[in-house]
């Protein structure tokens, strides 16, 4: 069954998210103002190292109070492709070179209400650069063993979707190498 959209208006508009009502008809034939959250794409890395260990992030989000680990990720820059910015992020944001980084999964997370894509990224190794560029982004940065990552998101330790849906997609696919 299809929705049909008869058009679209904006409500509020800044650098991180657009808001706009779309006046909808449903399969049954009533119409609807329904909400739309129009955001930025996003790019994550899942790097590897060859002890077998994530390259994370614990930090604190002030939007739900919480802190836990994160894998690299931001949004991705115009003019820039996904894989770039996957690359670029997880350099800013850790000091680590990501290697080569090639596609692990893609998701659209809240397909109800938003348009957000995630795209995330396996890289290989990585170089140690120096200092992260990014000051307001970790406590800390450390390469965590996949062997733990289960136990982790059980516990609530990591709980950030793009996070997520990279590091269960990655431990999918390494058990089944």
């Amino acid at each position: 069954m299809e929705w049909k959209s008869h058009g679209e208006r904006r409500v509020y508009t800044d650098k991180w998210v657009n808001l706009s009502l779309a006046d909808v008809e449903q399969p049954d034939g009533s119409r609807c103002e329904y909400t739309i959250v129009r955001l930025r794409h996003l790019a994550v890395a899942a790097v590897i190292n060859d002890r077998q260990e994530v390259l994370m992030m614990w930090r604190h989000r002030f939007v739900t109070d919480t802190w836990a680990w994160e894998l690299p990720m931001g949004l991705v820059e115009d003019g820039e492709t996904p894989e770039e910015a996957a690359a670029r992020e997880a350099l800013e944001e850790t000091g680590w070179r990501p290697g080569p980084v090639k596609p692990l999964i893609y998701a659209e997370p809240a397909n109800g209400i938003t348009d957000s894509q995630h795209h995330v990224f396996r890289a290989d190794g990585a170089t140690y650069v120096g200092p992260p560029t990014e000051k307001n982004e970790s406590d800390r940065i450390e390469w965590i063993p996949l062997s733990e990552v289960r136990g982790m998101i059980d516990r609530r330790e990591i709980v950030s979707s793009g996070s997520l849906v990279g590091l269960l997609y990655l431990l999918m696919d390494e058990a089944t190498r």
